[in-house]
Order: structure tokens, then C-alpha cells, then sequence
């Protein structure tokens, strides 16, 4: 299997190529950016795109799954909601997908967004999105109100118990980095076990997790009320995406 991580610096996102050489099926994860550079990888690695995934309708940056799903006549899976105006195979928790010789399953993960999804390939990687840092976790403000909030927030340590059952040996393969990355060439990755040593003593107990969340927020992401109502349309027609994207990524919260 071919597993390749992208990247992006601006606008700040992760995204990932997997699949099987040969002609095969092949998946694209949370396009960000220009979608040439998947189109090429692919190509290189004798790979056909078949199905481009989101984790959860993105508000920091603008999804480029839409477009890259029609560049390549690939199906466009995302987790099963009602936000989005546009087209899309919707995929329920335990749901699962072929992709070549290797299978996704959906683990719904609600708490960054009501909708957010993990994705665990093959009991040895876990797409997490915006659900599960290296070393910080989804903020659950966005879009909502301070009691919705809240709840998001509790919904989110109950995702992360659920995550953490799961085998210590998986890699977690995040939707963002939550602190500065060199571009050094090394995969920014680290074992489901890991990761959660690092977060241990914020998710002590559901209200101590609650109140440490709500009380670290970083600020919004900025323009992020259009780049929502942007990505539920589907459609970056005549819109300034280098400015809408500008700035830090501040989903994360340590």
C-alpha cells in the first residue's frame, strides 16, 4: 500500500494520497490547496483516484474535494449530514469502503463539528481530521453558541474515549499540525498510545476536560463564517481564495 502525506503551509493543512500502485483504486483525504499536486502523485505512483473523503465540513480553509472529485470522475464520500447543498455518498458510523486492497471505516467522532468523522484504515492508521492533534484536540466553538459549545465540548471528550480504546499501535494521521512543522521530509505522524500520553492529564475526567477546553480557546479562525457557508455551497466561483485562506490555523487547542 501507498500512503503519502501533503503538507500545506498556505492555506495550513494536512492531506493524504492511499491506495495501491498498478492501476489501482486510490483515495485522496481532506484535499487542501491546488489539487494538481494529488493529481500528479497519483499518476506517479500508477494510481487511479476513485474516492476523495472528508472528515467534517472544514472551516478554516476551503475543501477542495468537491472539485477534485469532479477533475477526476472519483465518488465524493463525506459523513452522513444535511449542511451541504451538493452531492455525496454519506457514510454513517461503521461504514465501511473498499479502496483497492485495503478498507476504511468510519468512526463518527462528534465534538469539533457535529459531524466529524475518523477514518481507521486497515487496524493500522487513523485519519482523524480535526477531531485528534499530535499533541492538542478539535476546538468545539466554532459555529456555536456557548451552551452548543459545551455540548460539542462533551461530545468531544467522549469521542477521545472512544478513540482511546482503540489499539495503542495505530497512527494517527491528523487533519493539522497544532504546532510549527519544519518541512523536513519526516511524516508527521505518531501511535494512537503516544498521543495520548502527551494529552493524559487534560482528559482526566469529563467536566476537567470541559472547563480546560472552553478556557483555551485560541481566537476564530479569521473570514471562517464565510469559509463554512462556502464549503456547505460546494462552489469557489469568483472567490478570492488567497484571502479568504490567509492567516494561522487556529483549530486546534492544546
Amino acid at each position: 500500500m501507498i500512503l503519502r502525506q501533503f503538507l500545506h503551509s498556505d492555506p495550513v493543512g494536512i492531506s493524504y494520497l492511499f491506495g495501491c500502485g498498478g492501476k489501482a483504486t486510490g483515495a485522496v483525504v481532506d484535499p487542501v490547496g491546488d489539487i494538481q499536486p494529488y493529481l500528479r502523485a497519483a499518476d506517479n505512483a500508477g494510481m487511479q483516484i476513485h474516492f476523495v473523503i472528508d472528515t467534517h465540513v472544514h472551516a478554516d480553509h476551503l475543501s477542495r474535494s468537491r472539485m477534485l472529485a469532479e477533475q477526476t470522475g472519483a465518488s465524493l464520500l463525506m459523513p452522513a449530514q444535511h449542511r451541504v447543498q451538493f452531492d455525496f455518498r454519506p457514510l454513517s458510523d461503521g461504514d465501511a469502503v473498499r479502496v483497492g486492497s485495503v478498507k476504511i471505516s468510519a468512526l463518527r467522532t462528534p465534538g469539533h463539528t457535529a459531524e466529524s468523522t475518523c477514518y481507521l484504515l486497515d487496524d493500522a492508521c487513523l485519519f482523524t481530521g480535526d477531531t485528534l492533534f499530535l499533541a492538542a484536540v478539535g476546538r468545539p466553538d466554532l459555529h456555536a453558541n456557548e451552551e452548543e459549545a459545551r455540548d460539542r465540548a462533551r461530545s468531544l471528550f467522549q469521542s477521545l474515549g472512544r478513540l482511546r480504546k482503540l489499539s495503542p499501535h495505530l497512527l494517527v494521521l491528523p487533519g493539522h499540525a497544532s504546532e510549527p512543522v519544519s518541512f523536513d521530509g519526516v511524516p508527521l505522524t505518531a501511535t494512537l498510545e503516544a498521543v495520548f500520553a502527551r494529552l493524559n492529564e487534560r482528559l482526566l475526567s469529563e467536566d476537567s476536560s470541559v472547563t480546560r477546553l472552553l478556557a483555551h480557546l485560541p481566537p476564530a479562525p479569521p473570514n471562517y463564517l464565510q469559509v463554512v457557508e462556502l464549503n456547505e455551497r460546494g462552489t469557489l466561483a469568483g472567490v478570492d481564495v488567497t484571502e479568504l485562506e490567509a492567516g494561522a490555523n487556529r483549530c486546534a487547542v492544546g
